[in-house]
């Protein structure tokens, strides 16, 4: 059944243009402040995204803005998330590196050019990573536990979605939230799809599958398109997904699970900035690639004090039709790492074509087939997590 069209979008922009920056005297639209215009169904919304300073002067803006888009016609749900910006940090510079005292160069050749000096990159003491003082929890969530790798492909989304309803089926009250901005999955993977509400201090109220509370966004942008967000825009769009209302004074969230994206980027650096996280759980496989960029991960968050709980190997091994167990990416890695790190090996996941299927059809594997290996595995690792 195909989804109802949404507000015309030329409609939408004309109507919000009416609506004027007092920064700037243009209409927001003229002056580029309608950013993320999601059209869907009966839902129009978009971020009003402002220096820090301004945000008290924006408010009435922001509310002119959502009353004028819920005068048009086909809205239903009108929505403007008023942000502050983040202050981007100072560029690396590039240097050629000091030649050495030491050693004379040697003279080119003849018709051989010159010896270049390798250019270098300063460290800018403004882009230092350091413990991460200001970081504040969230509010009616006890425990915050991030899955990260250092490069995509692993299975992290596979970890962080199979963890979650694990800690769901032992009777934990749960959360994930899908950090991802550029490659949300969890909506496919725990088959839930919908427009998320909002309560009335404009949080978004997270969807419900499998007994996991999830936020994602993926349940805002329009299906099928590309998320091309600079950086300051990827982050305000993971501040609001952050900061949802993921419990209350009577029934609070044991554990809130951030599924993020690969790497160690500005989503990763907004998320340490802002939340106090109890742990970080670094997943890779047992191939040397990914350990090489699971290490640059484990590195960022030990620098911004946030503690690294263990280390998961996915993908450890394939049971062959005899039972054997076939190490298809190599074996050991994800031990070693977790030695070297200092760090417990929380868990090893084997391949199963049952944990594809699963993912694939929205149905996590513990719910599915909770007596199948990788299944008993993630179990057991929610109850480490959960400890």
């Amino acid at each position: 059944m195909s989804e109802a069209a949404g507000p015309d979008r030329t409609a939408v922009l004309q109507a919000l243009d009416g609506v004027i920056d007092p920064r700037s005297g243009k209409g927001l639209t003229s002056a580029g402040l309608v950013r993320g215009l999601v059209l869907r169904g009966g839902r129009a919304a978009f971020m009003l995204e402002v220096a820090p300073a301004d945000i008290d002067l924006y408010r009435s803006v922001r509310d002119r803005a959502e009353e004028t888009l819920a005068d048009l016609e086909g809205v239903e749900v009108a929505q403007v998330v008023l942000t502050s910006e983040l202050q981007a940090p100072s560029p690396p510079q590039v240097r050629p590196a000091a030649p050495s005292l030491k050693v004379s160069p040697r003279r080119p050749l003849p018709g051989e050019a010159p010896p270049g000096r390798r250019a270098r990159i300063a460290e800018d003491p403004q882009a230092q990573l350091h413990p991460m003082v200001d970081a504040q929890g969230l509010p009616h969530v006890k425990k915050i536990v991030a899955i990260a790798s250092g490069k995509g492909g692993v299975g992290k989304s596979t970890v962080s979605v199979n963890l979650a309803a694990a800690l769901a089926a032992l009777g934990h009250r749960v959360g994930l939230l899908d950090a991802d901005i550029y490659g949300p999955s969890a909506p496919t993977m725990l088959g839930v799809d919908g427009d998320p509400t909002f309560d009335e201090d404009k949080r978004l109220n997270p969807m419900e599958a499998w007994g996991v509370k999830v936020m994602s966004i993926g349940f805002i942008v329009e299906p099928g398109t590309a998320n091309i967000w600079r950086g300051p825009m990827a982050s305000s769009a993971l501040r609001s997904l952050m900061n949802a209302n993921w419990g209350t004074a009577q029934a609070p969230l044991d554990v809130l699970i951030i599924d993020l994206p690969p790497g160690t980027g500005d989503i990763q650096l907004t998320l340490v900035q802002k939340l106090k996280m109890d742990g970080v759980i670094i997943v890779t496989t047992p191939q040397e690639i990914a350990l090489i960029d699971a290490r640059r991960a484990a590195a960022m968050f030990d620098k911004t004090g946030a503690p690294i709980l263990g280390v998961v190997e996915n993908m450890a091994w394939f049971a062959d039709s005899s039972g054997a167990k076939v190490p298809l990416f190599g074996a050991g890695g994800g031990k070693a790492e977790a030695e070297r790190l200092k760090v417990p090996l929380l868990a090893e996941i084997p391949i199963e074509v049952a944990l594809r299927e699963a993912c694939d059809a929205g149905k996590p594997l513990v719910v599915e087939s909770p007596q199948s290996p990788a299944a008993q595995a993630f179990l057991a690792l929610a109850r480490e997590v959960a400890a």
